[in-house]
């Protein structure tokens, strides 16, 4: 195979693994919020319910959360989850949320609770304090940690593969069993590519929150 031959085949893959990328941010990331809000509630079943959860899925590897999701639905209900891909989304999704609502929960958490007070003494409700005041503070404090979760995001979701989604990893190894060894090296560029421009982009909004500064 030639060199845009295999590009041509690795692109084709990789657009699997910006699919599953993009996919998983846009369910995590508002889903983490919820889930932080859970595991901060002042009732407290609900609040040992949340970080139970939390706990089992940050302490047990991804690709065992992919497997589970994927084969478990149809050795109880004999019905396996419809496709690879959505098993894999929804095990990526719920996933990140618990990993992104930690650090949401630690950013709300370092805020002083004396700007609550001096919004409400303005006649603010709570709701208005938190997205008014607090909000964009936390986006500044959890920029650096979530940006770390992103570029992970982007490298793990080549265990996708483990349950036979076709992304780029999987396009490469595909490659190998025909005797070719040097594409899965050449993955390597379009990770490293991707990963130095969320570096960029997350530089550059750091550098606009500057304003808050403490």
């Amino acid at each position: 195979m030639s060199f845009l031959d295999v590009t041509a085949v690795l692109w084709g893959g990789f657009q699997t693994t910006l699919l599953l990328f993009v996919l998983t941010l846009v369910f995590s990331l508002p889903l983490g919020l919820v889930i932080s809000f859970g595991s901060m509630s002042k009732f407290t079943p609900l609040r040992l319910f949340v970080k139970v959860i939390v706990w089992i899925v940050r302490g047990t590897p991804l690709m065992l959360q992919v497997i589970i999701i994927y084969y478990v639905p149809g050795m109880l209900f004999g019905a396996p989850m419809a496709a690879r891909f959505n098993a894999a989304l929804i095990a990526f999704s719920f996933n990140y949320a618990c990993y992104f609502s930690e650090i949401y929960r630690g950013g709300i958490e370092s805020i002083s609770h004396s700007q609550y007070e001096a919004g409400q003494v303005l006649g603010m409700t709570r709701p208005q304090v938190f997205f008014r005041i607090i909000f964009l503070q936390v986006i500044k404090r959890i920029i650096p940690p979530t940006a770390n979760e992103v570029i992970t995001l982007v490298k793990d979701t080549a265990l996708a593969r483990v349950i036979m989604v076709v992304e780029i990893i999987r396009e490469a190894e595909f490659m190998m069993s025909r005797g070719f060894i040097w594409p899965l090296f050449y993955t390597g560029i379009f990770y490293l590519l991707f990963v130095g421009l969320l570096t960029i982009f997350f530089g550059h909004i750091e550098k606009r929150l500057n304003y808050f500064r403490t």
